[in-house]
């Protein structure tokens, strides 16, 4: 696995169509994600019928929508190993202890605890008992209760701690890189960060300031139905945040030297300055600083030498912008 690790979160945006869920899967493959995440509802395990809806989607009753867009263990089954065939991880995130047993006969490899779960301990010890890694997301909860998760998946799988901010949209001032930091910090676990903002700039940071993990809203277009849909990437945005993410490891992956020169010595001969005479001298004159001026190429006495030439005796006589060697004084 390579860092960061870039998930396309597509959740419940194909609105309970296999068929768009299977296309999903191709899109962001193809838009260079190295996972997919979908979400794993049984809205009678999760949900009482008369729960609020989101403020942000008021389109049908959660438990009916949960009903409605949800798939049966063998749809599971054939969209993860269309991953597989494609190269991607595939992940779900549970939301009851149901949908753990459920996608542990899918063949998970790694769980995604969303924000909304962090307080549920039960389903972090049930997750926990599964052995495999975890990505704990951060977005509604305080410190103590993140205290608290953490320690109910000790003992199990690797955990990787994720800043996130529940806005739909999220507002730059609400990110909260400081926040995925300090979690590295406080628990000595991998960061990592889940974007809920519009644009690229808050993943680009985040990977820069060492997030092993990035995870982003995909959709085919944000005009689609959903709760999620309008607050997600379509495909040519995704693109340029895989390449950016690509490009951000390469730089992590090859720190420079600062003191290797070597890929510029063609550059400080054509940009740097050398010692030249500003006007004719004659043979056994000493230089004067009336006598120099700094020109282009570099490739003679460099300029930041000027003072070692003060008080030379030229050797024979040069003419104006003569370009000053060592061989021409004495």
């Amino acid at each position: 696995m390579s860092f960061p690790f870039l998930i396309a979160e597509i959740g419940s945006v194909h609105d309970g169509s296999f068929g768009n869920a299977g296309k999903l899967i191709e899109a962001a493959a193809a838009c260079g994600a190295e996972a997919v995440k979908f979400q794993t509802h049984i809205p009678e395990a999760e949900t009482l019928r008369d729960a609020p809806m989101p403020s942000y989607f008021k389109g049908e009753p959660r438990f009916d929508y949960f009903r409605r867009t949800g798939f049966t263990l063998e749809q599971w089954r054939s969209l993860k190993a269309q991953c597989d065939a494609l190269g991607v991880m595939f992940l779900s995130s549970p939301f009851s202890l149901e949908a753990v047993d459920l996608l542990e006969q899918v063949g998970m490899a790694l769980y995604k605890i969303p924000s909304g779960e962090v307080s549920n301990l039960p389903l972090l010890e049930k997750i926990r008992a599964t052995g495999k890694p975890v990505l704990l997301s951060s977005g509604m909860s305080g410190w103590a209760e993140m205290d608290a998760a953490v320690a109910a998946l000790k003992g199990g799988g690797p955990v990787a701690v994720m800043q996130c901010s529940s806005a739909y949209p999220c507002p730059p001032e609400r990110v909260g890189l400081n926040v995925m930091v300090e979690m590295g910090r406080r628990y000595l676990l991998p960061m990592g960060y889940s974007d809920h903002t519009m644009g690229h700039a808050a993943c680009f940071a985040a990977a820069a300031l060492g997030a092993v993990v990035v995870e982003k809203h995909f959709t085919f277009s944000r005009l689609m139905y959903g709760s999620d849909a309008k607050h997600s990437m379509e495909p040519e945005e995704f693109k340029l945040l895989a390449q950016g993410l690509r490009d951000i490891r390469a730089m992590l992956a090859h720190p420079v030297d600062k003191d290797d020169l070597a890929p510029y010595s063609e550059m400080k001969r054509i940009f740097e300055k050398s010692v030249v005479v500003a006007r004719a001298v004659a043979a056994g004159s000493l230089l004067t600083e009336a006598d120099l001026a700094f020109k282009k190429p570099g490739d003679g006495i460099a300029a930041a030498h000027w003072r070692d030439l003060i008080g030379r005796r030229v050797v024979r006589d040069l003419a104006a912008d003569h370009k000053l060697s060592w061989e021409d004084l004495t």
